[in-house]
């Protein structure tokens, strides 16, 4: 029983140094946590071991450890928050679409992108892709509107770089083409691919942004092509409707809106 209640002293310890304006001496933590003070000065050795309380003229207050584990704390609540943001807006397009929502991120110093979330379609015949598929940015919809979204020097980065290689009969592999629907999809902020990476599959994608401007990811909604023949501006219009939905319950805003 004594380390679940060490925990819990603990627990208050840093809940009554935080909510005190000042440091507050050993006797008085004492009192307020009802706890001997030998007990105490233990957990507070402990705690100012790891810099979480700080001694002050024969008091304690809290320390730079404190301070960072609140800041992480609240980043973890901030990512947390932001998921769940970002699965509302892939249910309201799977809802809206009867298709496939995907949440990728682009994976840092690669040329690819990775599924993080999925929302299937209730349709017996969907397109089917596991959390944590890896896809190439050049020839999937989410992966361009990745690119279109990068400055014009990067992109180019990428592209001197890139050796396309031929997933299907109808995979654009011509840089100059790429670079053409790249360019595209940075003017109507949405990229549309059919049966590039994968046979009889058409995808449809647009980036999310943060409260700072940042890409997070690109939000995707993905089905057989047979299926969507003629949805393309349906669905284009969709999936930017959302995203930018999306966009703005994590804080952004368009610049030159108030």
């Amino acid at each position: 029983m004594s380390a679940p209640r060490s925990v819990t002293r603990v627990i208050r310890i840093l809940e009554t140094l935080s909510a005190s304006p000042g440091p507050v001496s050993l006797a008085d933590l004492s009192r307020a946590i009802e706890t001997p003070k030998s007990s105490m000065a233990a957990l507070l050795r402990g705690l100012a071991e790891s810099d979480l309380v700080v001694a002050s003229e024969g008091a304690y207050r809290l320390g730079p450890g404190a301070f960072g584990l609140g800041s992480a704390l609240l980043e973890a609540r901030r990512r947390l928050n932001d998921s769940d943001l970002v699965r509302d807006g892939m249910r309201r397009l799977a809802e809206r679409s009867g298709e496939t929502a995907l949440f990728a991120v682009r994976d840092e110093g690669a040329a690819t992108m990775t599924y993080v979330d999925v929302v299937e379609s209730r349709n017996a015949v969907r397109f089917a892709v596991s959390v944590g598929d890896r896809r190439p940015l050049y020839c999937t919809a989410g992966g361009r509107a990745l690119l279109a979204a990068e400055p014009q020097a990067q992109l180019q980065r990428y592209l001197d770089a890139l050796e396309p290689q031929q997933r299907t009969v109808h995979t654009e592999t011509e840089k100059r083409r790429i670079a053409e629907v790249v360019a595209a999809a940075r003017v109507t902020g949405v990229a549309q691919t059919v049966d590039q990476a994968t046979d009889g599959v058409t995808g449809t994608a647009s980036v999310i942004r943060d409260a700072a401007g940042t890409v997070i990811g690109a939000l995707i909604v993905a089905a057989p092509s047979s299926r969507l023949r003629d949805r393309g501006a349906e669905l284009a219009r969709m999936v930017l409707e959302e995203a930018a939905a999306i966009s703005r319950s994590l804080g952004y805003r368009m610049p030159g809106c108030a």
